[in-house]
């Protein structure tokens, strides 16, 4: 069961990410979490460098999709100005937001990856449909709200189950 929460890579933030690495793997399309992955979870607008890396995705190849928990207008407030897709109110770890995204960009789970923030919805929703799955750590988790709380809990119990069976390893970069 645990093994569902290991991402398939770990980095610090989404600006970290080897694209041109991706992109000769195979893959075509990004499904990012939004809030705490790309910016704080009260972050209304991208910073000037996310705005730069999304174009660093589209020139490298990919399609993008932001797939969050988060409400329609948190969302699309966000979204709608860089006219980036999303899915709103997805309920991950669900397969059907997953789903959706990929048909929205066409794609098959073997073309995908999915970048966030948290073990319990993106990597897990992720893994469990066999796509390529990246953890960034948390931008900021002052700001989270009550579900994700609790999913931090889940995950430091996680984590050091997955630690004592050998399969979590600190790297030494992480900071």
């Amino acid at each position: 069961m645990f093994e569902m929460l290991m991402p398939k890579l770990r980095v610090n933030t989404v600006f970290d990410i080897d694209l041109e690495a991706l992109y000769k793997q195979g893959y075509r399309g990004i499904i990012t979490d939004l809030d705490n992955t790309l910016v704080g979870a009260k972050a209304p607008n991208a910073t000037p460098e996310l705005v730069v890396w999304f174009e660093k995705v589209k020139q490298a190849g990919f399609q993008l999709v932001i797939v969050s928990n988060n409400k329609l207008n948190r969302v699309s407030l966000f979204a709608t100005p860089l006219d980036i897709q999303y899915v709103h109110e997805a309920r991950k770890p669900s397969n059907a937001p997953f789903r959706k995204a990929m048909k929205m960009m066409e794609l098959t789970p073997e073309q995908t990856v999915v970048v966030g923030d948290q073990m319990l919805t993106d990597v897990y929703g992720g893994n469990r449909l066999g796509l390529y799955t990246v953890l960034v750590l948390p931008i900021s988790i002052g700001d989270e709200g009550f579900f994700t709380r609790i999913n931090r809990q889940v995950e430091r119990i996680a984590l050091t189950r997955l630690r004592k069976k050998g399969l979590w390893m600190e790297e030494e970069k992480r900071k």
